[in-house]
């Protein structure tokens, strides 16, 4: 269930823009009306509300039971119209606006029932809530209008503390509020640190590395050579131009929808500034880096978790409508899962921006189900060099998009971003795809050796993927962890990953002998176990 709250003052249109957010999720939309029909000034106002509404859509009077008329919504959008009225009833009902001492009495039982109605919610596919915004004013003389201010701004607030979207309606014009209040207790998503966890920690000196998904052996020949030659050029600033042909020549695309960053990571984390999404949608487990850029900016994001039960693909329907931005890795990490271009171009909506992290992709043999060469402006494709040229210090990684959204991303990029030797990288690597295609073929060729040797493995359950590492889970993660460590193997413990946890380990693929000695060394760690059974 995805909520929206739309607060605003009187008139200042924000059941217009409930009923427009509504209009749009394409849903049956169930319309929760709070006010007082018996009133004939009211009568008028209710007449012109449902004179602009679409005929198709179901009205329900809220009465005395406002989760009654949020109940069992199934996949309808239910639109509460508003939060003010129908307290402002209660309140009325209970006599508390004439007999002060009607309030104390009639409070817990409203409390209560706007309980009960945000998790009458809870049952729709989409719920958006109109409320008036509170406290603007001076306090209320008279002690009904101050227990109707209050129960509007706990009710508000409490809803906001769920709520995926927030805006806010000045003079007709939603302005998105970019952050939720923070939770009480547990963070509901997770560790901050987790999200900034990467395997390079994972690696002493001598250690047999597979923690690190980089292709072993560091950069190329011809590579160096093209390293060697951008060295004088570190003495003037950097200069984008042959790269930036060179990338658009290689992805037929235009000059001017391609733009170099720092590594795949900063092109990420340049998003929430460029496109200032109202809500975000991260798809895990994935690159957590494009989460934490979010929530550094405040922005309202949502998880849609992979089922590793279905080899972790791509539902696109988990996906909440009103997600005007969406971030997804194909090939994903550290599943390895790649999904079809189809199921990645259907989660296209009008006014959402699908961001592709294809930072695995050139190791994929053919580089299948990619979607850098469709030249639609709501996709972004973002690449990383770093795996298969083995250059993690150097940071080369790139964003294809659409020359609009292109620019936004330069506009938030800082100067001199793509240094002279990422730059000289970018373009010797656009000039030297056999070479590249070469490296994804042997990549490919360790992970189905590796794959091989774990999947004989008793106690260990691996899943299927195409990038160079594979994604295991055992009954004691930590124990085997700490056993290959002993060992000096690494490995990338994945139970930071959102939507795995500690039985989840992730083995980078290396050459058939380290592949051997990695599998021979996770075998006596795991010892004789049961099978592991991972539910979604």
């Amino acid at each position: 269930m995805t909520l929206t709250l739309v607060i605003g003052g009187t008139r200042s249109g924000k059941s217009a823009r409930g009923e427009a957010l509504a209009a749009e999720t394409g849903l049956p939309v169930r319309y929760v009306g709070t006010a007082d029909s018996t009133d004939r000034s009211m009568r008028r106002r209710i007449d012109d509300h449902v004179a602009r509404r679409p005929p198709g859509w179901t009205t329900v009077e809220a009465g005395r039971s406002l989760a009654q008329a949020c109940a069992d919504a199934g996949g309808e959008c239910v639109l509460v119209d508003g939060l003010g009225p129908w307290i402002a009833s209660r309140l009325h009902a209970a006599g508390a606006f004439d007999d002060p001492a009607a309030v104390s009495s009639v409070r817990p039982e409203i409390v209560a029932a706007l309980g009960q109605a945000a998790d009458a919610l809870a049952s729709a596919a989409t719920a958006i809530v109109v409320a008036e915004q509170a406290g603007d004013g001076v306090l209320p003389a008279d002690a009904g209008s101050r227990a109707w201010l209050d129960l509007l701004g706990d009710a508000t607030q409490a809803l906001a503390a769920r709520a995926d979207r927030i805006e806010l309606v000045v003079a007709g014009c939603p302005i998105p509020l970019a952050c939720r209040p923070p939770a009480r207790g547990p963070d509901p998503v997770g560790s901050w640190d987790d999200l900034r966890r990467h395997g390079d920690l994972d690696v002493r000196q001598g250690d047999a590395d597979h923690a690190v998904n980089v292709v072993a052996g560091g950069p190329p020949r011809w590579l160096r050579a093209a390293l060697d030659a951008a060295l004088d050029g570190v003495r003037s600033y950097p200069r984008e131009d042959r790269a930036i042909a060179a990338l658009a020549d290689l992805h037929g695309r235009q000059p001017a929808e391609i733009v170099p960053t720092n590594g795949a990571a900063e092109a990420l984390w340049l998003l929430p500034a460029a496109l200032r999404p109202t809500l975000a949608v991260c798809v895990h487990p994935g690159f957590t880096e494009s989460e934490a850029a979010l929530r550094a900016h405040r922005v309202p994001t949502v998880r849609v978790l992979r089922d590793p039960a279905r080899d972790f693909l791509l539902d696109p329907t988990a996906v909440p409508d009103a997600a005007d931005l969406v971030i997804v890795g194909n090939p994903a990490s550290p599943s390895g899962t790649l999904d079809p271009a189809s199921a990645i171009l259907g989660l296209r909506r009008p006014g959402r921006t699908i961001v592709v992290d294809e930072a695995f992709m050139d190791l994929v043999p053919g580089q299948p189900c990619s979607v850098v060469r469709d030249r639609v402006d709501d996709v972004v494709v973002i690449r990383s060099l770093t795996k298969a040229l083995g250059v993690p210090g150097l940071r080369v990684g790139y964003a294809v998009a659409g020359a609009g959204i292109a620019d936004r991303l330069r506009a938030v990029r800082p100067p001199w971003s793509a240094n002279v030797l990422a730059l000289a990288a970018l373009g010797a690597a656009a000039e030297h795809t056999a070479e590249i295609a070469e490296i994804a073929a042997r990549a490919s060729a360790e992970r189905e050796d590796l794959h091989e040797r774990l999947a004989r493995l008793a106690g260990v359950r691996v899943w299927p993927g195409v990038a160079n590492f594979v994604l295991v889970a055992v009954d004691d993660g930590p124990a085997v962890v700490a056993a290959l460590r002993a060992e000096r193997v690494a490995v990338r413990p994945a139970g930071s990953f959102p939507g795995l946890d500690s039985r989840h380990i992730r083995v980078t693929a290396r050459d058939p002998v380290a592949n051997a000695r990695v599998a021979s060394a996770l075998a006596a760690a795991v010892g004789p176990s049961r099978p592991v059974e991972v539910s979604s």
